[in-house]
């Protein structure tokens, strides 16, 4: 039986498997669309269903909503505009690297966020909880070094860009969270909802007026590609809600550390669908990621 408080476990497990999906489909999408098209359908097609989302959080909690205070806006654009160059990152590493690899990259964001967050939101951790987050960050350093590989730039490049991504990706963490608990009077679903609306609305503003100043052309081409693209903003808006709807309940740093299970998500997705195989490094690493989970669960 889950309490209010401890939701954000169910709640973090279901966006972690929405945004693996999300994921895969957006790089599908890189090539015909290029990295920030890519990206934007992310905003552009998940700010619709947001606002389903939040029409039907307020006909269930009959919350009121009013002008978010000031303070709540310098989160929500540290946020969003963290969360615009993280996702832009992440696809030029997926790229150049392999779908697990870039996902494993990725996850070192959950000691960055715990820094963040103690730092920006004084957000108290645990030792237990410190160490549950060094334990599943080693696994996923372990999943993602390549021992004898090329030591060249062009091998370097992709684990630099996935790392600084993984930096953003905390740094928005710690954004949103600032943002949802600076909503008043209402239920933590509806400060949660609302964040997200206004989130997604000021990226989908500033990546289509980038794209329309930029690159039109990848405007029409994500126009005529609505229709895998409107699934993957579904599918994008649906994890960000829950994920939105955890960082209203703990810390970041709880959120995006119980989130390295998706780096065995990634790796279901990566051998089923890519045909990446699965070497014996690379769950030894897994193995590390779910005891490190495991603690943290039960700290």
């Amino acid at each position: 039986m889950f309490t209010i408080a401890s939701l954000w476990i169910p709640f973090t497990i279901i966006a972690a498997l929405g945004q693996v999906a999300r994921n895969a489909m957006q790089r599908s999408l890189t090539k015909p669309l290029g990295t920030w098209g890519a990206t934007n359908i992310r905003f552009l097609f998940g700010f619709p269903f947001s606002l389903l989302f939040l029409g039907l959080v307020l006909l269930a909690t009959g919350d009121h909503l009013s002008a978010p205070p000031a303070v709540f806006w310098p989160w929500l654009l540290l946020g969003a505009l963290s969360q615009i160059v993280a996702t832009g990152l992440m696809l030029l590493a997926m790229n150049d690297r392999s779908f697990v690899v870039t996902t494993a990259y990725l996850k070192t964001e959950a000691i960055q966020t715990a820094i963040f967050g103690f730092v920006f939101l004084g957000d108290h951790l645990t030792w237990l909880k410190v160490l549950a987050i060094m334990i599943a960050t080693v696994g996923v350093v372990i999943t993602a070094l390549r021992p004898g590989g090329d030591k060249s730039f062009a091998e370097l490049k992709p684990t630099i860009t996935g790392l600084v991504a993984a930096a953003a990706f905390a740094l928005s963490a710690i954004g949103f969270r600032g943002a949802i608990i600076n909503v008043p009077d209402v239920s933590f679903v509806t400060a949660a909802s609302i964040t997200l609306v206004l989130g997604l609305f000021v990226q989908t503003l500033i990546l289509t007026i980038y794209l329309l100043w930029r690159t039109p052309d990848v405007l029409r081409g994500i126009l005529r590609l609505w229709r895998p693209s409107m699934l993957a903003g579904f599918i994008g808006a649906f994890a960000s809600q829950f994920w939105f709807l955890a960082f209203a309940l703990t810390a970041a740093a709880n959120v995006r550390t119980l989130a390295l299970i998706e780096v065995l998500f990634a790796q279901a997705v990566a051998y089923y669908s890519f045909k990446q195989p699965i070497a014996p490094r690379e769950l030894a690493g897994i193995a590390l990621i779910v005891v490190g989970v495991a603690v943290l669960v039960g700290a």
